[in-house]
């Protein structure tokens, strides 16, 4: 793999950290299914592309993105909470209508921003933007990893933990679960637009379809990341699912670019899939493997047969 390629999938892969940060908030944290983020992937993209085009701000625009990205994570929350519908069928409706309202905010299925100002412009007349692009991408990727650390270590943070795990001791604390699922889900998609915005700058342009397979990216960084490095701090599951996601877009890059079994850039959708199905069974091996080797106290099991057989 040449060093373009090489610094090419870290770029990606510190952006989709983002993404991974987002799933981590509702899967781990929440224990919420959030599929939306299908939706508000390309949202963010497309926010932040058509305000770019029409002379706006990098920044503002990336910023609008995010606001964008959160509200489609309040629309799921909104529709899960105020209106009874399962959490997994609201977030698949949320990310249908999001398909629609992206091509309504572009005017067309997609935007190119070769030429224009981004908020990576700046900082490319520094050096080479092979090196200097992935190392902006990676302040803000950690800046936004800091302030989620902060946040769920925070007591506010601390509802929101509780509400993933036992919402009803929540509610019998005269805490709103409501209030936290609007949140972390909207915190969630906003990190999530965020990714979207910088991936669109980063790449010149923003497409409608782009966020396919989005959910997918984000679930195999978090259980890659967190079975590569477990604990249970939370800046250690933080960072995990960042490094997951960092390694996940490596190893794809290095399938494809090495032509490893015959592969080609065709088969992505195929070698994201096997990554994930790796991803998801290694937990399992791992705790298969402790159990074969942990020692078995034989002669504390005699005792208590011993002491059945006595009484």
């Amino acid at each position: 793999m040449s060093a373009f390629a090489f610094f090419g999938a870290l770029e990606i892969g510190l952006i989709y950290g983002l993404v991974a940060l987002g799933v981590y908030l509702t899967f781990r944290v929440l224990d919420f299914p959030d599929l939306s983020v299908d939706g508000s992937f390309p949202m963010g993209a497309a926010v932040a592309a058509t305000a770019i085009v029409a002379g706006i701000n990098p920044w503002i625009a990336t910023c609008l993105a995010i606001i964008a990205g959160a509200m489609t994570g309040w629309v799921t929350a909104f529709l899960t909470v105020r209106c009874g519908i399962l959490n997994l069928l609201a977030s698949i409706l949320t990310m249908i209508a999001a398909f629609s309202i992206n091509i309504r905010i572009m005017g067309r299925p997609n935007i190119a921003l070769i030429g224009e100002d981004t908020i990576l412009t700046p900082f490319e007349s520094l050096g080479d933007s092979m090196y200097i692009r992935p190392l902006v991408v990676g302040v803000l990727v950690l800046f936004s990893a800091w302030f989620v650390v902060r946040l769920l270590n925070s007591d506010f943070g601390l509802g929101l933990r509780a509400t993933g795990v036992n919402a009803r001791m929540v509610a019998a604390q005269g805490a709103s679960t409501a209030f936290y699922t609007y949140f972390g889900l909207a915190l969630s998609n906003g990190f999530v637009g965020f990714a979207g915005a910088l991936f669109a700058q980063t790449n010149s342009f923003a497409d409608v379809t782009s966020g396919v397979g989005t959910i997918v990216v984000g679930l195999a960084a978090v259980i890659l990341g967190q079975t590569l490095i477990p604990g249970r701090r939370i800046w250690v599951a933080v960072l995990a699912v960042i490094l997951g996601s960092v390694l996940y877009r490596l190893a794809v890059a290095f399938a494809l670019s090495s032509g490893m079994f015959g592969l080609q850039a065709s088969d992505l959708n195929l070698v994201t899939a096997i990554l994930v199905a790796i991803a998801l069974i290694m937990p399992r091996m791992k705790k298969n493997m402790k159990k074969k080797n942990s020692p078995v106290d034989k002669s504390g099991a005699g005792d208590k047969r011993k002491t059945g057989g006595e009484a």
